[in-house]
């Protein structure tokens, strides 16, 4: 379908998974976004505390169309 499209990046967590961590961002952000398209995981990273994961980190680009 023809259109114009926006991308924004964010950042989602999880202490679970990397797969959480992304499914987490995407609701949050349709919250506030409407007309969300698809994602691309740009980033993946995690946070260590005591020798051990301790949370799962994704930059996410999330793609909406515009509306008139």
């Amino acid at each position: 379908m023809p259109g114009v499209y926006k991308v924004t990046e964010i950042v989602g967590t999880s202490p679970v998974s990397f797969a959480e961590a992304v499914k987490a961002g995407v609701a949050e952000a349709a919250k506030t976004i409407r007309k969300m398209d698809w994602f691309e995981v740009v980033e993946e990273r995690g946070r260590i505390a005591d020798g051990k994961v301790q949370e799962f980190q994704v930059m996410l680009k999330i793609g909406f169309k515009l509306e008139r």
